[in-house]
């Protein structure tokens, strides 16, 4: 669940970005071109600072569906 939390916070980063460059490029749309270039690196940068809470947020997951070493049917 930890995981399914940290990627939706990747997204909603991600949809606030591009919210944000559309209505900059609307507002001035002589700068479009840099505006997309400069959302486009920021998407990349959320992305990036996403990656080590995914993974933080990965390893008690799993330990929850790994089953215990004295669990186990066959030995």
């Amino acid at each position: 669940m930890r995981v399914v939390i940290e990627v939706a916070h990747i997204l909603i980063g991600l949809v606030a970005a591009v919210l944000i460059a559309w209505a900059a490029a609307w507002s001035y749309p002589r700068a479009t071109d840099d505006i997309w270039l400069v959302a486009f690196a920021c998407m990349a940068a959320v992305v990036l600072m996403g990656i080590g809470p995914v993974r933080r947020a990965y390893a008690p997951d799993r330990a929850k569906l790994d089953p215990e070493s004295g669990d186990t049917v066959n030995g």
